[in-house]
């Protein structure tokens, strides 16, 4: 288990989870439908599942990349901890179950578990033809809160979409700062993104457009719902860690990168989530 889940970095859930839990909550308490801990379990699980879906197959896909890349070459396909073959399969499984959970929930997520599958699996092989690639990995983790909306609901709303939006261009900014360690590399071995593609400086000025589109995106719900002071304070702590991890991070000191990436984001992620369900207690 501890391979599995080294396999598909299980800690990084932390980004994409507290948005499925604003999309499962904003559908609660902004409709008609009531709270059932059937559909959140299964919420849950459709999160685990598709994200070690994609995670996997990354691993899978890249094995031959990560092994010449002094960052990667210790991941578990490389390092032998884990056989291709058994990535493959561990992809599938949970691609399987992926799909079976939503027949449980209705009939739309049903029939969009395909088109989610391949946007979340299809990042994987989109370095190799375009530097597009981090809004790729952007646009998957972005089905996170209006994935979890129709979990509750089974209809599409606006509310959800803007969070997703946000999610978007949050995790596409924040890859490209991620990116910023394989430069030459990616160079080297003819791999597309956009710090190989604009360089250090442009690069991170595309990620700052990016995170103030994820700023406006976040504060556009209040025009739509009824919302508190306090999801006031937690966009008001998202953009300030949005600018922090700015600050963390130079074109020619790359040494807090991870401090970025990670800490800050997922921070930025948890308390935003957190600051929006104590608003909606508050508010009902």
């Amino acid at each position: 288990m501890k391979k599995y889940l080294s396999l598909v970095t299980f800690s990084h859930t932390i980004f994409a989870m507290p948005f499925a839990f604003i999309g499962f909550f904003l559908a609660v308490t902004t409709t008609n439908h009531q709270f059932e801990w059937q559909k959140l379990v299964m919420m849950l699980l459709c999160m685990v599942l598709a994200r070690n879906s994609a995670m996997a197959f990354n691993r899978y896909l890249d094995r031959n990349i990560d092994a010449k890349n002094p960052r990667t070459k210790l991941r578990d396909i490389p390092a032998g901890r884990i056989s291709p073959a058994a990535a493959l399969t561990f992809t599938l499984t949970n691609c399987a179950l992926f799909v079976l959970v939503t027949w449980f929930i209705n009939p739309l997520c049903f029939y969009l578990s395909p088109v989610a599958l391949l946007v979340v699996l299809g990042y994987s092989a989109t370095k190799r033809f375009t530097a597009l690639c981090h809004m790729v990995l952007g646009l998957g983790l972005s089905l996170a809160p209006i994935g979890a909306y129709l979990v509750v609901t089974g209809a599409f709303a606006l509310t959800p979409l803007f969070f997703s939006l946000s999610v978007l261009c949050w995790v596409s900014g924040f890859d490209i700062i991620y990116a910023l360690q394989d430069e030459d590399f990616d160079r080297e071995e003819k791999l597309h993104s956009i710090p190989a593609w604009l360089g250090k400086v442009n690069a991170l000025r595309l990620s700052t457009f990016l995170h103030i589109l994820s700023a406006f995106f976040v504060l556009m719900p209040v025009f739509y719902t009824n919302v508190g002071l306090l999801y006031y304070i937690g966009i008001a702590f998202f953009c300030a860690m949005l600018i922090y991890q700015h600050l963390l991070v130079k074109p020619n000191d790359l040494s807090k990168v991870n401090i970025a990436f990670m800490t800050t984001n997922g921070i930025a992620s948890v308390v935003f989530a957190a600051f929006f369900l104590m608003d909606r207690v508050w508010m009902r």
